[in-house]
This record gives C-alpha cells, structure tokens and sequence, in this order.
C-alpha cells in the first residue's frame, strides 16, 4: 500500500521572515531612539551657546534620513552675536546637520552659502561666501571633546560704500579638543588653525600676499570649560596665571618660511605678552611684507628723519630709502644663523610687550586686547 505523503512543514519559511521583520522593528525603534537623542544633543548646544550670548535660530527645521542615518535641515539659519561689540547678526542660507544612529552624539554639519554679517535690524556690512563649509561636534554639551570647522574657498568682501575684499583663501581650518582635564575641571584646550593661501590686506600689510600657515596652540590655567564669552575665559587665565603655549608655529609666503615655538601670558589688561623663538628662511622678503621701513618711518624714528630733511634736503628721502638695508643689517647682527628645511636661515626674538609685537627691537604690528 502507498504511504501518505508527509506534511510538508512551513514553519521554516515563515521564521526567516519573521526575523526580518523583527529586525526591521527593532531598527526603526533604534532609528527613533537615536534622532530623538541627536535632536536632544543640538538642542543642548543651542543652550550652551545661548548662555554666551550666541543664539541659533532656524526659519524650519525637519528630522529625516530614516533608516541608517539622522539628518536635521535647517532652512535660512541665523545667529545673533549679542554680546559681541557691536552685536552681529549672521544668516546663512541653509544648514543640515547629519548623525550617525549608532553615534548619535557626533554631529556633522554642513552649511550653505552666501552668509550676510550685519549689525541687527541693519543692512549687510559684509557677505561671505565658499564653496564647501562644514563642522564637526563631538561629545555633549556638558562634555565636549573636540570641534573641528573647514572651509574651502572663503572669500568674505565688505559692500556698502567703500566695497572691497577683506578675506580670501583656498581653504581654512579650525580645531580645537579637550587635550587633558575635563570641562568640569582644570581643562587643558589645544587650538590649531591651518591657512591656506589666505589673504587679509586690511588685517596686516604682511597679508596681502597668500600665506600658508599652521599654528597650534594649547591654553593651560583655565578653571573649567562651562558656556561663557572668550573675554571672559581669558580673563579668568589671567587671574589664574595661565599661559599660552605656541607649540608649532609655520607660516611660508612665497620662499619666506618662518617656524616658531614658545610661551606667552597675559597682562593685567588683556594683552600678550612674552617671547617666541622664530627662525626664517628670506629674511629680506619678510621685512619687505611687513613693511618694517615704513614703519621706522613713522613716529619718533620719522620725526627724526624729517628733521634731516630740514637740516638739508632730500637727506630724509635717503634714509627712508636705506631703512630697510639698515633693520636687515640690524636684524642679521643680532639673529643667529642656522638652517631651516636645508635653507640658510635666522633665528630672532618675537617679542609680545602687552599686546605688541617686535621682531628683535622693530615694531610689527600689534594684537588687539583679548578682553
């Protein structure tokens, strides 16, 4: 007699796809957990921008990049700067910031152009633009570990009356991460800033040609890392008698280089002050950047060479045209001569005397009041 056929069993067909399915439950709970976790991060940086006078806002914002990721869009952002002097309203065009569902607390955001920089509730004094701007956050609020801003191809130019270029560059970088302590006690922040054929003709005469530069620096003294204005943390250095550590410093315009290294604090009324060792290749293309005989020309120095026009003419006219032969000298007498990167060089005193900076015993110009 013929067997019955065995009853074929379709519980194995059905348990793969049940498994799919609670995957896909399961990842949509993570996916929710996860977004509601990042919008809970971005909202707890906008609070601690807002305690130093920094207000973020967005004409729209939406959560989306279901499944593997979460992306929050915010349409025309601005930030108000209210404690700046004079306070600053900032509007960009657009803003998505993106995190990952199993780190929610690295965020990374992208920012679209063009910007408008003005006085609130005035017209634009200044347009920025680039071709690629991003940052990146890592931590929370209440711990941050790191902050990282590229951009690629900035230009900013003022508009108005006198328009003109007052930033252009290939690219810039800023970082800065927690390098010891925590935020809650005796942190130690390192700052780096790369430039890359950067020019900025109204910040110095030393940058109306492109300069390349990589500068790092580490801040030591500062009590704790909690929201407050940079005026306020440099004071509380001060007090604490905190310092600044240049640890690398290299700038290059052209075949120039200059590599230095060294401390400086800060003085009662919020200038730097101390000494870097630098060492440069192209001595006379740097004088002639920083426009060292014009500057001799000025104050009591071109009192004096006036005063020679006077006692005979056209004598003032040829000591201003022997000014920079005369501070290349001076500066070769009292520099050391060594190597750089196989090239001859010179190794002199920057000095920083409460704000202003000296290249041996010649004015170079001066860094603003840090509060």
């Amino acid at each position: 007699m013929r067997q019955p056929a065995p009853r074929r069993r379709l519980w194995p067909v059905f348990v793969p796809f049940g498994i799919v399915v609670a995957l896909a439950v399961l990842w949509t709970a993570l996916w929710y957990f996860a977004a509601a976790a990042a919008e809970i991060t971005i909202n707890g940086w906008r609070e601690r921008e807002a305690k130093v006078g920094r207000i973020y806002t967005c004409d729209k914002q939406t959560i989306g990049g279901f499944p593997f990721r979460i992306e929050v869009r915010c349409a025309d952002p601005a930030i108000e700067l209210r404690r700046d002097d004079p306070p600053l309203a900032l509007k960009a065009s657009d803003l998505v910031v993106v995190s990952q569902v199993y780190q929610p607390t690295l965020l990374i955001s992208e920012f679209s152009g063009p910007m408008t920089i003005a006085e609130p509730g005035q017209p634009p004094s200044y347009i920025a633009n680039w071709t690629l701007g991003q940052s990146s956050v890592r931590g929370t609020p209440a711990a941050p570990e790191r902050v990282s801003i590229v951009v690629d191809r900035p230009t900013v130019d003022r508009v108005g009356a006198t328009p003109a270029n007052v930033l252009k560059a290939n690219r810039i970088e800023v970082h800065g991460r927690m390098a010891e302590g925590s935020a809650t006690g005796d942190p130690v922040i390192e700052l780096a800033l790369r430039l890359f054929a950067a020019t900025a003709p109204e910040l110095h005469a030393f940058m109306t040609q492109p300069v390349d530069a990589d500068v790092v620096a580490t801040l030591r003294g500062l009590a704790d890392f909690s929201p407050k204005p940079w005026p306020v943390r440099f004071k509380e250095l001060q007090a604490r008698g905190g310092r600044i550590e240049l640890t690398r410093a290299r700038v290059q315009q052209g075949d120039a280089i200059a590599v230095g290294a060294g401390a400086l604090s800060l003085t009662a009324r919020g200038g730097l002050d101390g000494q870097i060792q630098v060492t440069i290749v192209g001595l006379e293309t740097v004088v002639r950047s920083l426009d060292l005989d014009r500057a001799m020309s000025q104050g009591s120095v071109g009192s004096a060479i006036n005063a020679l026009d006077r006692l005979m003419p056209g004598l003032g006219q040829i000591a201003r045209q022997n000014a920079g032969p005369g501070i290349i000298a001076g500066l070769r007498a009292m520099g050391q001569a060594t190597t750089l990167e196989g090239k001859p060089a010179i190794t002199l005193p920057l000095r920083f005397a409460d704000g202003q900076i000296l290249l041996g015993p010649f004015p170079v110009g001066r860094v603003p009041l840090l509060f």
